[in-house]
């Protein structure tokens, strides 16, 4: 039985490497990293125009946000695996094209940099963080088609249906993965090599599941920080699951991962956050300023004055 399901694996033989133009390699994860953020950027003016925010400071925030989460991200990443891969070089941080990031990098990174910005706009920060919330979403869903396509991130072997199996010799797990690469058996059929769980596609899909419940929640629970605080708490649960197929990651305390030790952090925090936003008033954009930031509303003047 578990052979024949294994005939129905699913096999990725795509090229990770798109083309060298001179020192710059583009890959796929390259590719839909870009297109993952302006996704994010357009849902993020939808929602903002929503929430009362103008375009320019959706635009502005997200110049902040955006370099700091792909710092954030890479950087998380090089740390993480320092010393091995040839990570070994502060300069690896900025070779974000070449694939290998941090989500969790990158949401932290992109947090820190949009609360400085919202904090020297003074706009209202947990509106402003219920936009980025959706916007993040966006931007990972899509980004996480270029890891599916790359094959950078390992995953336990698996005989399910929909498992995957690499078969480009360039692809970093036909190359590196622990059970279902070639390692020094070079000479082995590539249609030989086990399948591992699709991870990054099982994350891909919580995503998308995660931004359909908190946008359900979005239009029937009216507080700000509702949404940014349900998605820390929803994405780190279902990161910390989906961390137990990954083989990539490094253990740092009782077998637990550097994702699955951030998402405990995380959890206890958005609990509490979630729990301080629902005490708060409604959302009332009706004193919203056009660049965001809520102001009690002023009194009429007199048709005299």
């Amino acid at each position: 039985m578990t052979s024949a399901l294994a005939l129905l694996t699913i096999e990725i033989g795509i090229d990770p490497e798109i083309q060298q133009f001179g020192e710059l390699l583009l890959t796929w994860h390259g590719v839909f990293t870009a297109v993952g953020i302006a996704g994010a950027v357009w849902v993020a003016v939808i929602f903002g125009r929503r929430l009362g925010f103008i375009d320019d400071d959706v635009y502005s925030a997200a110049l902040v946000a955006i370099p700091s989460g792909i710092i954030g991200a890479r950087a998380l990443y090089v740390m993480e695996r320092w010393g091995s891969r040839g990570l070994d070089n502060a300069w690896d941080i900025f070779r974000i094209n070449e694939g290998g990031i941090s989500i969790y990098g990158a949401v932290l990174g992109g947090i820190i940099g949009g609360l400085i910005y919202g904090w020297f706009r003074k706009i209202p920060l947990r509106r402003g963080l219920d936009v980025a919330a959706f916007a993040a979403l966006t931007g990972m869903a899509i980004g996480r088609i270029g890891d599916l396509i790359n094959g950078e991130h390992f995953a336990e072997a698996s005989g399910l249906p929909w498992a995957v199996r690499y078969t480009n010799l360039n692809n970093p797990s036909v190359l590196s993965h622990p059970e279902c690469g070639l390692g020094p058996f070079s000479g082995i059929d590539t249609s030989q090599l086990c399948a591992q769980h699709p991870a990054v596609g099982y994350e891909m899909l919580g995503d998308i599941l995660i931004f359909g419940l908190l946008f359900l929640v979005f239009h029937f629970v009216r507080k700000d920080g509702i949404a940014f605080f349900g998605f820390i708490l929803l994405y780190s649960l279902m990161r910390f699951g989906v961390s137990e197929l990954r083989i990539d990651s490094r253990e740092v305390i009782a077998g637990l991962s550097t994702p699955q030790v951030t998402a405990l952090f995380l959890i206890p925090m958005a609990a509490a956050g979630l729990l301080y936003s629902l005490r708060g008033d409604d959302r009332d954009l009706s004193t919203s300023t056009p660049g965001g930031g809520a102001q009690p509303a002023e009194p009429a003047e007199s048709a005299s004055g």
